[in-house]
């Protein structure tokens, strides 16, 4: 089954949708690459993936395991190299205000986070710079 269809809509600017649920987002070239820059580039959404699939995996480790994992949040930060043009780093920085886990339940969801899908999808040239403040 597909999962997503896209549209190049003009002005370098895409409408992807998912199929399952009919939600819809676009992407717009960067200023840097002539685009306008109003909304996610492509790049843009390859480090909100890698930091949203971090935080699922965790939260379904975690919450399987009864720990409230409201409030966990992060800060991301895209890195891009040239010749060729490239994502060449994503940093993420965790935070969790207000976690009470002792100190080996926070590197099993760590551990856990840090080879989530995405991370093993993308390229080991990507260097994946990953803090935890928790």
């Amino acid at each position: 089954m597909i999962t997503v269809k896209s549209e190049y809509l003009g002005e370098l600017r895409t409408d992807a949708e998912h199929v399952k649920s009919g939600n819809h987002f676009q992407t717009d070239a960067p200023v840097d690459n002539n685009g306008k820059g109003e909304t996610f580039s492509p790049t843009d959404t390859v480090a909100a993936a890698l930091g949203s699939c971090m935080m699922t995996v965790m939260a379904i480790a975690g919450e399987n395991r009864g720990f409230d994992m409201s409030g966990m949040n992060q800060e991301i930060t895209k890195v891009m190299a040239a010749n060729p043009r490239r994502i060449s780093k994503i940093k993420i920085d965790f935070f969790w205000p207000n976690c009470n886990l002792d100190q080996k339940d926070r590197e099993l969801l760590k551990d856990i986070g840090r080879n989530c899908p995405v991370a093993q999808s993308l390229s080991s040239d990507l260097e994946q710079d990953i803090t935890f403040h928790f």
